[in-house]
């Protein structure tokens, strides 16, 4: 989900886009939003877990929850939003000029798309890793045992340098067999054409779910890369910037504690714990910088539920969830030897 696309080119675009982008920044994003009167929030083509389309065409996921909890904030209605499902070779242009409000869509936080791209990245709300899916009766156990295979891997992305770099460092001479389309990727891998594929773990996941017969298949135990995957925003309009970030924070935090969906309105109205007072906008004034309500956090957990119901139902053990579990693994809150980790809501 890391596209790459020639970073000259992405580049090209967004130049191009930035006289939009430049309207769209002298103005302030909130109240561009509010006059619109709904969010525009970007993301891919459907991935399971977190972004992908119910029988009804209503999305869900772990990135379209960061949308519902941005709208609740400034709406108090999460269903305030338009989601927008834009190519991966789009989606860095569409959020700088402006056609989209908000970025959420496993993209990875890299420093050439955070310094080159006229992009903010926020902080992540998944941290991942690329891997490797292979057939139970390969006899494949190990990325390492690879030499001279063939890896299904996407095209103009960061899985595809990712996937060279460690061929090279380990002398595997891997044959990348690349694809525009991730459908025939993994079409071509399930006929025999590669002897793995190769990207995001958490995507391996979700394609081994979809695979004809997903008891054949495996993820390797390696990681090869780093992917911070998060939120991204325009530069120019830290407000906006602000908003996103605390509206994820505020999901984390309610998580840490202990504030779900379905006891914030006993914790709002009983809590003696101050910092649960003044997250929920009992106490305090927490909200007079972001320009909202004082309950806006409290619309984000009331409506869309903290971190840990969210994973859990996309990535975790709910009804058609990826089944990733959580305990142990860097997206564990920091007080279980996790990064999920908010600054003092204060």
């Amino acid at each position: 989900m890391k596209l790459r696309t020639s970073l000259a080119s992405v580049i090209a675009l967004v130049v191009m886009a930035m006289s939009s982008a430049a309207v769209a920044s002298a103005q302030n994003t909130l109240d561009i939003v509010k006059k619109r009167g709904h969010l525009r929030c970007q993301v891919g083509t459907p991935s399971g877990g977190f972004y992908n389309l119910d029988a009804d065409g209503n999305w869900y996921g772990l990135d379209v929850a960061v949308c519902e909890a941005v709208a609740a904030a400034i709406f108090g209605d999460k269903k305030k939003m338009e989601i927008q499902s834009v190519s991966s070779q789009a989606r860095f242009t569409a959020l700088a000029n402006g056609e989209s409000d908000l970025l959420s869509r496993t993209a990875t936080w890299t420093m050439s798309r955070d310094t080159q791209l006229g992009l903010d990245f926020l902080t992540p709300n998944f941290y991942d890793g690329q891997g490797f899916t292979v057939l139970k009766d390969s006899g494949i156990t190990s990325a390492f045992q690879l030499k001279g295979a063939k890896v299904c891997v996407t095209s103009g992305t960061t899985s595809e340098l990712n996937l060279a770099d460690f061929s090279r460092v380990n002398n595997l001479n891997i044959s990348a067999v690349t694809f525009e389309d991730w459908n025939v990727r993994d079409d071509t891998y399930l006929k025999g054409g590669c002897d793995a594929v190769s990207i995001d773990k958490s995507s391996l996941a979700a394609n081994i779910i979809s695979f004809p017969n997903p008891a054949d298949h495996m993820i390797l135990p390696e990681t090869i890369s780093k992917e911070p995957l998060g939120p991204a925003v325009r530069q120019g309009d830290s407000q906006w910037a602000n908003l996103v970030k605390w509206s994820l924070f505020a999901m984390i935090n309610a998580e840490e504690l202990g504030i779900t969906s379905t006891n914030v309105d006993d914790m709002r109205a009983n809590s003696k714990n101050v910092a649960v007072r003044r997250m929920l906008g009992v106490e305090g004034n927490n909200n007079e910088g972001l320009k909202l309500s004082k309950d806006w956090a409290y619309n984000i957990i009331k409506q869309v539920g903290n971190y840990g119901e969210n994973y859990e139902k996309y990535i975790g053990s709910g009804k058609g969830a990826l089944g990733i579990q959580r305990e142990g693994t860097l997206n564990a809150l920091w007080t279980k030897g996790g990064l999920m980790y908010s600054p003092p809501m204060r």
